[in-house]
């Protein structure tokens, strides 16, 4: 038996603890009452289910797709307002339209950002692209905004340029320790891709850069084979990445960190989580130009992308071009703006004060083809076929709350700053929150990012949902799922994977403890080595690339439709919340040997600092069940049952935080600090243990690790505390 295995003894308490608790779950499921009966639930989920239609879809994109909507913009108020329209014409109980102030940021329309290259007389000798070439089609549609990074400062910093890869931790550690570049006073350019845009500008500041620009590699952003848009998916030479730039860690609006940014709201003369140096995106054909005469050494092989040109590292450039320096000119406006949120609500039958929440966002960069309005479209087809089956008399045991949010693209803030403004109803109410971001982000195979909690209703709501993929037509959505992307290291099922953040569930899964999930069409993950899909956040997100290249016959939009549908539906009617417990008890096993591993390379440290991943506090709850069936048919069993399914998520919240990231609270799960796009399981321990090679005090460094421990195992203690029987 290896050494710390006793660490896992809370672990497996939990697992005893979910497994004898799920038993008395399984029992009272089948003693529920009749009008709630299985047959009955999935007669009205199949009825809401085949009610939505890809028709519907393709219209609701097409028409909200022939034009921007920039979050702060009149057109995305419009749109609101006509989202808000609808869902009333439809039968919801209540449709608002919610607006908070919050900072956005836009480019100087006088004044227009670009990067030039200076000769030793500071003339400018080239300038890159001030705006993308328009597609075919949309020639004469105003309010395109020209590329920019939000929230960059302003500022014309001059200097030596040096290529820093996708300026992650470990390519500036790279650079400065094993290659003995130093980046300080000079402006870096990195190319997107990996990790979050706004993690590579806090690695440049942490590493000295006075500016820093990003580009779109074809090796990361052009698929093999496929022509440019519009002859077929991949970025044109002159396409560009919008983006935010913030490093906000769940703060929502930057001036009001914590609170909702409204009327008598106090807000900071300088926000949270502002960049503080230049930011611009380019095109690959500019950032070609920008490299060509790089000086310095080669690149290591794995910093070379696909463009025309050597990839040297610099700084600076080389031969007859050696005096040239890169100049930024940067005049991005920051100010405080009007966002509206849409918020539609069925009031439940029997639990009204339980919420169940389907939301997406709204705005977009451009014309939001895929980002966010495929999810959008899908949202909009699930409150028409809720108001349908409402007006023959249906309505859900809890309530549904559906949401359009706005200013996503700005760092969650529409649904961030809504979570605030009722966050002591949401602590009390929320069951679940179901993300409708992006439907579709490649067309081979589901993809789904949840909690535990929601791994065996996934499953099997898709195993009653046909596979709209080719080759699979007889087959479940389940089984082509599954043998496209088997999770055969964690169980014999398809593969779920862990939330991170950079979408609108941040605030209620990592902040409030509510459970949630998300679910869209992605790429091939094996073949794939492009990022993210190639024109994203550029100005050819357009219906035309959806219905020509992506998903011609929306069917797998409607199928992504169909899955968060059924979830809400799902949780918000069934009698007894359908979240299984015993999946979390597994995941955390395992996700406490990966840390366990992780750990053995410092085992001598672990030693000298005496840090033991076990704990001497233990104890074994009772969970006795055994008299469940008699006493079922209580309404007060049933809520007690509730309330103990529904709040094993906020279990796991710590009101403190994670150390520097008070505003992720959640103990086992976390965005990672060096990407927040990507999820990190005990989060804590894992940061600590990251830090460990790169402080100077050690002992102050083992400290905080054996803290964490410390706190994970005290969390999931009382986590399996909250699963007793009630006396």
């Amino acid at each position: 038996m290896r050494s710390g295995n006793s660490s896992y003894r809370w672990l497996c308490i939990l697992l005893i603890l979910t497994g004898v608790f799920f038993l008395g779950f399984i029992i009272g499921w089948f003693g529920r009452p009749s009008s709630h009966s299985s047959a009955n639930l999935q007669n009205v989920r199949m009825k809401l289910l085949n009610e939505m239609k890809a028709g519907n879809i393709r219209t609701y994109l097409q028409n909200w797709t022939l034009h921007p909507h920039l979050a702060g913009t009149e057109m995305n108020l419009q749109l609101a307002q006509q989202i808000h329209s609808q869902w009333k014409n439809w039968g919801l109980d209540s449709v608002e339209l919610v607006h908070y102030d919050v900072l956005l940021s836009y480019p100087n329309e006088s004044s227009p950002n670009y990067i030039s290259i200076m000769d030793e007389h500071e003339n400018e000798i080239f300038n890159t692209s001030l705006a993308e070439p328009v597609p075919p089609g949309y020639e004469n549609i105003k309010g395109l905004v020209a590329p920019f990074n939000a929230y960059s400062p302003q500022g014309t910093p001059m200097g030596d340029l040096v290529y820093v890869n996708y300026a992650r931790t470990q390519d500036f550690f790279q650079l400065e320790r094993e290659l003995d570049i130093n980046c300080t006073g000079k402006i870096v350019i990195a190319r997107y891709g990996k990790i979050f845009r706004g993690n590579k500008v806090l690695n440049s500041m942490k590493a000295g850069a006075k500016g820093i620009i990003l580009f779109s590699d074809p090796m990361d952003y052009c698929a093999p084979g496929v022509r440019s848009y519009p002859n077929g998916w991949n970025l044109p030479e002159d396409g560009v990445q919008r983006g935010n730039v913030l490093n906000l860690n769940g703060a929502g609006d930057p001036l009001t960190p914590g609170y909702p940014a409204n009327e008598y709201a106090f807000r900071l003369d300088e926000g949270v989580g502002l960049p503080k140096i230049p930011v611009h995106p380019i095109s690959y054909r500019d950032a070609e130009r920008l490299l060509r005469h790089m000086g310095g050494i080669l690149a290591p092989i794995q910093w070379k992308g696909q463009l025309n040109v050597s990839y040297n590292i610099g700084p600076g450039f080389r031969g007859i071009h050696s005096s040239q320096k890169v100049r930024m000119n940067i005049h991005t406006r920051n100010e405080v703006k009007r966002i509206y949120n849409v918020i539609g609500k069925i009031r439940g039958a029997v639990e009204p004060d339980r919420y169940v929440i389907l939301g997406g966002h709204r705005d977009s960069w451009v014309f939001g083809g895929i980002d966010p309005m495929t999810g959008a479209a899908g949202v909009h087809e699930v409150v028409r076929s809720a108001g349908k089956l409402m007006k023959e008399g249906w309505r859900p045991r809890r309530t549904m709350v559906f949401a359009s949010w706005d200013a996503e693209e700005y760092g969650l803030l529409g649904s961030t700053e809504w979570a605030e403004d009722n966050v002591k109803l949401l602590q009390e109410r929320g069951v679940a929150y179901i993300n409708a971001d992006s439907a579709i982000e490649g067309n081979y195979t589901l993809r789904v990012d949840c909690t535990p909690l929601l791994y065996q209703l996934v499953y099997n709501i898709t195993k009653e949902i046909p596979s709209p993929d080719d080759g699979y037509e007889k087959k479940s959505l389940y089984q082509s799922w599954y043998e496209k992307d088997p999770w055969l290291v964690h169980s014999d099922a398809p593969r779920i994977r862990k939330l991170g953040s950079g979408s609108d569930f941040e605030a209620y899964f990592q902040r409030l403890g509510i459970a949630s999930g998300r679910v869209r069409y992605t790429k091939n993950k094996n073949t794939a080595t492009y990022s993210s899909y190639p024109v994203y956040h550029s100005i050819y997100e357009t219906f035309e690339l959806v219905e020509r290249f992506y998903d011609p016959s929306f069917r797998k939009l409607l199928t992504v439709a169909q899955i968060r549908g059924g979830l809400v539906y799902e949780i918000a009617d069934s009698t007894i919340i359908p979240f299984d417990c015993r999946d979390y008890a597994k995941a955390l096993k395992h996700y406490a040997d990966v840390i366990y591993d992780q750990a053995q390379k410092y085992q001598l440290h672990l030693d000298k600092h005496q840090v033991s991943f076990g704990n001497p506090m233990f104890f074994l709850p009772k969970c006795n069940f055994k008299n469940i069936v008699m006493i079922f048919f209580s309404p007060l069993t049933v809520r007690i049952m509730n309330d103990q399914i529904m709040l094993l998520e906020r279990s796991f919240i710590d009101p403190l935080g994670l150390p520097g990231r008070p505003f992720y609270r959640h103990i086992i799960f976390a965005p990672s600090s060096h990407n927040k796009y990507a999820g990190e399981s005990f989060p804590g321990i894992y940061d600590a243990l990251f830090d460990i090679a790169n402080v100077q005090d050690q002992d102050k460094a083992w400290q905080e690790v054996k803290r964490q421990i410390a706190v994970a195992s005290f969390t999931v203690q009382a986590a399996a505390g909250t699963l007793e029987e009630v006396a």
